[in-house]
């Protein structure tokens, strides 16, 4: 998202999803708006800040209500906690350094959604593919050749 998500433009959307307008709702799908790929301690973190308080739990709560209406997508890297970002619809896939666990956007793969076939689809009608691509950041790649070798 290019612009941050303000309170009238979150409860616009949770009203189109025939969810409640809540405080910790709006909160989070804001922090999400300029916070993407945040962890659920991040989040709780920027919603206390514009709440003044709000549990964990709670939090937890609206994530899995906002995922349950598809306003929120959730995945999960290897060795990294959960991630969170408002859906958009733009059906991208994520770029995850091995080093220092930085997280980008990246284009779909080359096709239509769900951007990949299975061999064999089982019977399944899919309509997502998750695809997290790894490697070495430049920041990081850069870090390491000037890095003395311990070998």
């Amino acid at each position: 998202m290019t612009t941050p998500l303000d309170a009238g433009s979150a409860a616009t959307l949770l009203r189109g999803k025939s969810l409640r307008v809540t405080s910790p709702r709006i909160a989070v799908m804001r922090e999400l708006s300029e916070h993407p790929h945040a962890d659920v301690e991040t989040i709780t973190r920027g919603a206390r800040e514009r709440l003044g308080s709000v549990s964990t739990q709670a939090v937890y709560d609206v994530l899995a209500a906002l995922a349950g209406a598809r306003l929120v997508r959730r995945f999960e890297p290897a060795g990294h906690p959960a991630r969170y970002e408002l859906e958009l619809g733009d059906n991208h896939h994520h770029l995850v350094c091995r080093s220092c666990g930085s997280m980008i956007d990246v284009e779909c793969a080359p096709g239509e959604a769900p951007c990949l076939e299975a061999a064999d689809d089982h019977g399944f009608a899919i309509d997502e593919a998750e695809v997290i691509y790894w490697g070495i950041c430049p920041t990081c790649a850069d870090a390491r050749k000037g890095a003395p070798d311990r070998a």
